[in-house]
């Protein structure tokens, strides 16, 4: 990702960016039933990193495979690349922890930018302190192992019913989390920009009276002379 596209959708909603994505038919991108620990943490913007998990099997997922140190899960901790955001494939299946507290520490100080599951954390409070962004179903006390086995990394998952392949640009904020395909992450966040700064002046108008007739979309020429005026003296 370019550092440029990096720092657009820093300053652009998920709300924003699902309708240019809308735009180009793509109407699944937005990643269900998952909620930030901290909503007052800035954007959360990274390529993605996976790790997919299958319904565990009792004789092949006892606690002992935690030594193993090629364990899937492990792995994606530790292999997930400073800047991205590990994205976890748990079936939507918060019964069981995705992970808690001491991975989610350990990707951050990584350098990882985030973590989302469809599944949830546990030691939630803990992680809900951290400066780091981290979303989740709901909590969830049980270890993983109980319910899921974690089988592959780095491989195309769903993730609360979106299709996520690796190194899709991954954008969380206060109401949750969006998946932008790589090859069109430039131009989306190019476009996401220009809208949120009409968006900014029609809020600014809504909340001097305006109606938003002609205005939301802009179907009369005033409206377009206003906004061009707007973004003039605004810089934007």
């Amino acid at each position: 990702m370019k550092p440029e596209t990096r720092e657009l959708l820093m300053k652009v909603s998920t709300a924003t960016l699902c309708t240019a994505l809308f735009k180009r038919g793509l109407r699944n991108q937005f990643i269900q039933d998952v909620h930030p620990l901290n909503a007052g943490l800035p954007n959360m913007v990274g390529e993605a990193f996976t790790l997919r998990y299958m319904p565990a099997r009792e004789d092949l997922n006892p606690i002992g495979v935690f030594t193993d140190r090629q364990h899937p899960q492990r792995q994606a901790v530790e292999q997930c690349p400073e800047g991205a955001v590990l994205v976890i494939d748990s079936r939507k299946n918060a019964r069981a922890a995705s992970a808690g507290g001491i991975l989610v520490s350990r990707l951050m100080k990584r350098g990882a930018a985030g973590v989302v599951t469809d599944g949830g954390f546990r030691d939630s409070p803990d992680i809900s302190k951290l400066p780091f962004p981290a979303y989740h179903h709901r909590p969830s006390a049980p270890t993983n192992l109980t319910l899921h086995q974690a089988i592959d990394i780095n491989v195309p998952i769903g993730c609360g019913d979106s299709p996520v392949w690796p190194g899709d640009v991954i954008v969380g904020d206060a109401e949750g989390v969006v998946v932008i395909p790589a090859g069109i992450a430039d131009e989306i966040a190019a476009e996401a920009t220009e809208m949120t700064a009409f968006e900014d002046f029609v809020q600014e108008q809504v909340m001097e009276g305006r109606s938003i007739l002609g205005l939301y979309p802009p179907t009369e020429e005033q409206s377009r002379n206003d906004f061009a005026a707007w973004r003039q003296a605004k810089g934007r």
